[in-house]
C-alpha cells in the first residue's frame, strides 16, 4: 500500500492512501488499522485512491465506512477517488456511492478536502 503526504495551499496536511489488489476479508483489517493510524497520528484528512483496487467486498466497504467515521469524529475529511471500474459497481449496488465523497481523480479529491471543514 502506497502512502503519501500532501499539503494543500492553506497548509492542511492530507494523507493519500493507495491500496492495491483486493480489499476483501483477508486484507480489510490491515487497511482498517492503517486508516486508524493515519487519522489518529498523521492527519484527520484522508484521501483513499482506489485506482489499484480491482475487487472490493463487504468487509472492504466496512473498513472504508469505519475510516470515514473516524475522520468525522475528529472533524476531518474522508474522500475516495479513482475508483476502479470493477469496484465502482459495488459502490453503486450498495448505494455507498451516495454515502462517500467520491472524486474522479486524486487531484480533484485533494482540491476538495479543505472545503466545508469547521475549524
Amino acid at each position: 500500500m502506497d502512502q503519501k503526504t500532501y499539503t494543500t495551499k492553506d497548509g492542511t496536511v492530507v494523507i493519500v492512501l493507495t491500496p492495491t489488489g483486493r480489499l476483501d476479508i483477508t486484507t480489510a483489517w490491515q487497511f482498517r488499522l492503517k486508516l486508524q493510524e493515519c487519522i489518529s497520528k498523521l492527519s484527520r484528512h484522508v484521501v483513499v485512491n482506489l485506482g489499484q483496487v480491482n475487487f472490493i467486498d463487504s468487509s472492504g466497504l466496512t473498513s472504508l465506512v469505519a475510516g470515514m467515521r473516524d475522520a468525522e469524529k475528529v472533524k476531518g475529511s474522508f474522500r475516495i477517488c479513482n475508483v476502479h471500474p470493477e469496484a465502482k459497481l459495488v459502490f453503486e449496488v450498495t448505494m455507498m456511492d451516495s454515502v462517500f465523497e467520491i472524486f474522479e481523480t486524486e487531484e480533484e479529491a485533494l482540491e476538495g478536502v479543505p472545503r466545508g471543514i469547521a475549524s
